[in-house]
């Protein structure tokens, strides 16, 4: 929907008595100055570098998790886990032997984390 229908619609709210004067100034003062309108053509290079930036954070907070040293029975992969996400590490322990046992894949995944996965230093 473009600048104009989405005024068009706030206008119509307006005189149907939804919206009083300041609601619909301060809406449509809002709709104006919104950095997505730019004479009614969206700007779809900043929802790109939004969603790049998004991209980033996530990666970056990925690369923050580390295998444990000091709370692991085999790898550090579930002391990791449990520093990383905030729950404890007995959590991850149970959630991967049932995966291994359920499913067939915790054990592939808990060797394959052993293996990418770096120490913490």
């Amino acid at each position: 929907m473009n600048i104009a229908d989405e005024i068009q619609r706030l206008h119509d709210l307006h005189q149907s008595g939804a919206l009083t004067d300041a609601e619909f100034a301060q809406a449509k003062t809002k709709l104006l100055t919104s950095p997505e309108s730019n004479g009614g053509i969206s700007n779809s290079g900043n929802a790109n570098r939004s969603e790049s930036n998004d991209f980033d954070q996530t990666l970056s907070q990925l690369n923050r998790f580390r295998r444990s040293r000091h709370d692991q029975w085999l790898g550090g992969i579930c002391g990791g886990l449990g520093k990383f996400t905030g729950l404890e590490s007995w959590i991850w322990r149970l959630l991967f032997v049932l995966f291994t046992f359920y499913f067939g894949f915790g054990l592939v995944a808990y060797v394959l984390a052993w293996i990418f996965v770096p120490e913490e230093e």
